[in-house]
């Protein structure tokens, strides 16, 4: 079996390259650094995230059309029990001050739940 991680960057926003890469990184570590948080001294990892760490690492990156979109396909990932990260940009740097949903990310996990939520999605 395979595992992956699916990274959700919204297109809409014509987000500068170094942006995206920043929203996909933050999106990407959110799972690990909040179970870190949560618990510093013996955080869990399943063993979808142990085989994804030790094997792989694959990334998979997508885009969606806007926030409403983007917001569902989080939504749709937590009802199906999946680790789903939504990050809010605090628009110190883009979006004039605003707080903006940029992107997502979902898992890791095994490839056939993930691709539950991701399959149809455009590839980036």
């Amino acid at each position: 079996m395979n595992t992956k991680q699916v990274i959700v960057i919204r297109k809409d926003l014509k987000m500068r390259r170094g942006k995206e890469c920043a929203m996909a990184s933050h999106s990407s570590m959110s799972f690990l650094t909040k179970r870190i948080i949560s618990n510093p001294v013996s955080f869990k990892l399943n063993e979808a995230e142990v085989h994804w760490i030790n094997n792989s690492f694959r990334k998979i990156t997508c885009v969606v059309s806007g926030e409403k979109e983007l917001l569902e396909i989080h939504q749709k990932a937590l009802d199906l029990g999946l680790e789903s990260h939504i990050i809010l940009d605090n628009g110190a740097t883009e979006f004039g001050g605003v707080k903006t949903y940029t992107a997502v990310a979902i898992g890791p996990d095994w490839d056939e739940r993930v691709d539950l939520v991701t399959k149809d999605l455009v590839l980036y």
